[in-house]
Formats: structure tokens, sequence, C-alpha cells
């Protein structure tokens, strides 16, 4: 039996007896073995047989024009392999527990790999074409539409290695890092954490972490810290081997430090990185330690837990929101800014480029996929109908518009680095959160809003630059040996106190919760990007604020340039400058000024 694809499940519905919607990947391809898919494997492995033929060992003699017309062909393959990747990335995103599309997708991960071994050569190539061979060249118009490809492929050029061994590590990364990323992909699919009796997966448990109940917030607490001790040898396997794997890497690659192929890869400069993460550690006493004080008075209680990190507000019912209003309620707030990005958004939910159901296997959070530029962006999302729901919705359709509007700079230039690929999912967030803030009339509930949205910040800014105190700290550590899972946890529990502060009681118990995030398995050090999109958009919606002229025109035009400019070039513009440290504060002074409203009507 072939894998099933998402498109023919029958969609679960929600408790309110709304469709919640699956996706639809017949446009990338109409079944796992379908002629379609077919026909794309042998076009690739044709076509780069023929491009490895033509072009090895001939870049340095080429004219501009030659090269440009290469560079085109490059992009033609490069996109198939693409759709053929996505789709088998999408089909096991629907269902990571399903034996047949997993063993589909480590086929189309094989078979991907081996035809684009054939491709390596070309971009090594082209980063030994010196600069004096190259500069020349640009002046033909057609290679220098390329050029902001040509100038962030050149960022690696000092790091990378001889064909032979790129083109080693490429073939082996399949039973290499990408095996480890399946393992603990498959595994958290199939945890099971028994919650008063009944067995739910880790994202409904998780979910649970957000109960008004806090009896059964702590039974979910203490089921996520069962399971997870329970598991935590693998875990730790599963970690230190992949930190490892990168240290040797980054060795034989010359990487200064374990976080600078990142750096490179988001095309920002190390000191701006430093100066984003120093302020927001110098931030924790104004920002998390001044809220979550706040939080335990309003709660009740002289410290908090682990479990009532999320825990709702008294008075706030969070009332279920069906899904058609979640889609009116950011509908209407986009469009209340440009009626371009509604219109774009729109056609997320007509044509099934989202998948909100709830479904056991069915991996947790939420992601955008950009898909390739000829087809378009996916959307996977689990909707419990929760006003934190209705914002992740905001922020996921924010990176679809983004990679719709981007798509017109083609495969190779469409991609944002992850630094700016988080700027119109913030600022999508940010205009629904405050078209529904400036509606509400009711102080109370207006006062609920806006903590709502400081814990959403605060999980996106001082969180994940704990996220990444805590990859430092362990990639720093590993390199004298592997780590014993009691020594990563003792690291996870000294950078929450510090980055969350005293109004915490952390029991041991909390020191596996490390296990269950994906980013320090699927890309070591991408959590920052979090934060520098969150603080970035902070001061850009500061700006819009105040009545900058031309403000969405500059703003659109911002998000159809895809990755061909630079955060400087992107933020001139608007007046802002990310190397100026002054800008990490702005970003966060808007964090305080909505804790400091809070203070203000505390008791009222």
């Amino acid at each position: 039996m072939p894998a099933r694809a998402p498109d023919t499940m029958s969609p679960p519905t929600s408790d309110d007896g709304a469709t919640l919607p699956s996706w639809n990947l017949a446009d990338l391809y109409p079944a796992p073995d379908s002629p379609e898919l077919e026909a794309d494997f042998a076009t690739a492995t044709t076509a780069a047989q023929a491009f490895a033929t033509r072009w090895t060992g001939r870049l340095a003699t080429a004219s501009g024009a030659d090269i440009a017309a290469a560079i085109a062909e490059f992009e033609r393959i490069d996109e198939i392999l693409g759709r053929l990747l996505t789709y088998a990335q999408l089909l096991f995103a629907a269902d990571a527990t399903n034996a047949t599309i997993a063993r589909f997708t480590q086929s189309v991960n094989e078979r991907v790999t081996t035809i684009s071994a054939q491709l390596i050569f070309f971009t090594l190539e082209l980063n030994r074409l010196d600069e004096a061979t190259l500069a020349p060249r640009l002046a033909d118009p057609a290679l220098a539409h390329y050029a902001p490809f040509l100038r962030d492929l050149r960022v690696f050029a000092d790091h990378q290695l001889s064909d032979e061994l790129e083109k080693l590590l490429h073939e082996k990364d399949i039973t290499g890092r990408a095996a480890w990323n399946r393992l603990f992909d498959e595994t958290i699919a199939g945890l099971r954490a028994n919650v008063d009796g009944q067995e739910l997966t880790v994202t409904d448990t998780l979910n649970l972490l957000s109960d008004p109940d806090r009896a059964r917030r702590q039974a979910a607490g203490h089921a996520i810290g069962t399971l997870f001790a329970h598991h935590i040898k693998l875990f730790s396997l599963i970690t230190n081997t992949l930190i490892k794997d990168k240290e040797i890497i980054d060795s034989w690659r010359h990487y200064p430090s374990p976080q600078s192929y990142r750096n490179r890869s988001n095309m920002v400069e190390d000191a701006v990185v430093d100066a984003l993460t120093s302020a927001v550690r110098a931030s924790y006493p104004r920002l998390a330690h001044r809220y979550y004080a706040l939080k335990a008075k309003w709660l009740g209680l002289e410290k908090l837990q682990h479990w009532d990190r999320n825990a709702p507000l008294p008075g706030d019912d969070d009332a279920h929101i069906p899904w058609p209003q979640a889609r009116r309620i950011v509908l209407d707030a986009y469009g209340a800014f440009s009626p371009e990005l509604a219109t774009i958004g729109a056609r997320f939910f007509d044509h099934g480029w989202i998948d909100a159901a709830l479904r056991p296997g069915k991996s947790g959070g939420a992601f955008s996929h950009p898909a390739v530029p000829s087809v378009h962006p996916y959307i996977l999302m689990n909707y419990h109908g929760r006003t934190r729901d209705v914002m992740t919705l905001a922020h996921e359709l924010g990176h679809g518009v983004h990679q719709v509007l981007a798509a017109g700079q083609g495969h190779l230039m469409a991609g944002t680095p992850l630094t700016l690929a988080e700027t119109a999912s913030v600022f999508g967030e940010m205009m629904t959160f405050r078209a529904l803030l400036d509606a509400q009339t009711d102080p109370a509930r207006r006062r609920i809003m806006l903590a709502g949205k400081v814990e959403d910040m605060l999980n996106t800014v001082v969180r994940q630059i704990a996220f990444y105190s805590f990859e430092q700290r362990l990639h720093a550590e590993r390199r004298g040996g592997e780590l014993l899972p009691e020594r990563i946890g003792e690291i996870w529990r000294e950078i929450q106190t510090e980055s969350l502060g005293p109004a915490f009681e952390f029991s041991p118990e909390y020191d596996v919760f490390w296990a269950y995030v994906p980013h320090f398995v699927h890309s070591p050090f991408y959590v920052y990007a979090y934060a520098f999109g969150d603080c970035l958009v902070n001061a850009l919606y500061a700006v819009y604020r105040s009545g900058h002229p031309g403000f969405a025109d500059k703003y659109l035009a911002m998000l159809r340039a895809g990755g061909t400019l630079r955060h400087k070039e992107l933020l001139a513009p608007f007046g802002l400058d990310a190397s100026d440290p002054a800008f990490w504060s702005r970003g966060l002074d808007i964090i305080a000024g909505f804790i400091d409203e809070l203070e203000q009507t505390d008791g009222r």
C-alpha cells in the first residue's frame, strides 16, 4: 500500500463542531506513488548528470553570460529536488508515526542526496573564482541578477573543503545527522504521557500546561517530567552525538565558534548577535523577573512552579475561539494594514494550504514551509481554539505571506536568513494583537490580554535567548567530553533560573524539559533568530505607529526583496540600524512598557 497523503484523510473536527483543515498536498504531487513524482526524479537525474558533464572545471574561463546560464540551470534542477523534499517532509510532519510514510520520506531523502551529490562541484567552483576573475563578469546584466546569490554563497568560501570531502559529507548526512534527526522526531511522535490515567501525545500534554486548573497543570508537568526522565538517556545520546558531530565539522571548516556557521548563514555579524544577547540578558530583571513576580502575586502563590509559567490569569476564561472566527480575526487585522496582505492570506484558507487539525502522530508546534516558488507555502499548526492559537495562526500566516511575496526572487534568492524570516510573522502577530487590544473596552479583559502578550514576548525573547545560552554552554562543555544527562539538566536549570528569576522554584523534575525542544536537534543556535525578529519588529512597529510616511509600501517592498538584501539595507528606509546597540534597547523597551502598564493597573 502506498503512503496515504494527509489530503486524503478525513479532517477532524474541533469541539465546537467546525471542521479543522488538513492541508492538500496535491499541488506538489498527487500521491507518493504518482507518475508525476517519478517523472521529476527522472528529469532531475538526467539534468544533473548533463549539468555536471558540461560545467565541471569550466567556470574559471566562462563568460558572465555563460555563468548566469549555468546558475539558472542549477536553480531549475535544485528547485525540482526542493519540491520532492518538501512533499516528503510535509507527509512526515503530518504523521511521523506512519511507518510507510517514514520509509517513503527516507527513500526520497536518499534519492535526492544521490542526485544532488552531482551538483556539489558547482558552488565549490563558484567560490574558488577570485574577485579579479568574478568582478568583470558581474558587469554582465544576466550574471548581475544573481549577485545576491553569489554574495551569500561566498560568505562560506573560506570554510569549504575539497570537492571529495564535501561530496562525502553530503552523501553521509543521511546516515549521520539526518538519521539522528529522524530518530528524535519519530521518538517524540510516538511517546505517550499518562495524565490522570489518560494517554496523551507530547503536544497535547504540553498544551495542558496552559490549563486553568492548577492540579491539571501539575499533573501534566509531572507526566512530562516522568516521561522524558524515562527516555533521557536516549535524548542525551542524540544531543551528545550531534554536538560532537558539529564540533568535528566545525573544526575541519575552521569556524571560530560553534555559533559561527549559524551567524554566517543568517548573514548577520557576530557583533550584532552579541549585542542582542547581551542586551536581552541585561534586561532579564526588568522583563521576566519583574513580570513573573507580578504573576505569582496574581495567582496568589509565594513561588511559581514550572507548570505555572503559562498558567492563565485569574478571570481569564480564554473562551474557545472557533476556527472560522480565528480566520476572520487574523485576516481583518491584516486587511486593516494592507488589503494585499489579507488577499494573499485568504488563499491559505481557501486552497488547503493550512493543516490545523489535531491528530496523533502529527508534529507538534507550528511552521510555515516555503516549499518552492513555483508552488506555494504550507502552514502546519495544532489548533486548540485558544487565544494563543490565534496568535500562532497570525504568526505563521505572516511567514506564509512573506514567502509568497518573496517568491518572485526565484528559488535561489527567495529565502531570507532566519533573523529576517521572523519579521513578517512577528509583525503579523503584533497587528492581530493590537487590533484585538484596541477593540477591547473592558479594563479587566484588556489587562489579561496585555499580560498574555507580555508572556508571548517573553517566550519569544527572554526564553529563546536563554535557549541560546543553554546551547552555548552545552557545546562548550561537550568539548571536554560526553555530558551526562544529570549535567545537561543542571545547566538547563541554571539557565532557566537566571532568565526567569526568583519568582520560580524549579524542582529537579524540570531538569529534563530541555529534551523536547526540536531546535537543539534540527537547527543548532537557530533560537536567537526569534528574539532578533521580535526586537526588530518592536522597533519597526514603533516606526509604523509614529505615522512614518509610506510605511506599508516600504514594508511590502521589504518582504518582496526576499534574500536579495541584508538587514542594514532592509531597515535603512525606516531609519533603523540593527548594528546600533540602542536598536535592541528600543525593542526591549516595548516589552518593558507593557509591564509598566500592568504594574500601574495592578490591584485596580
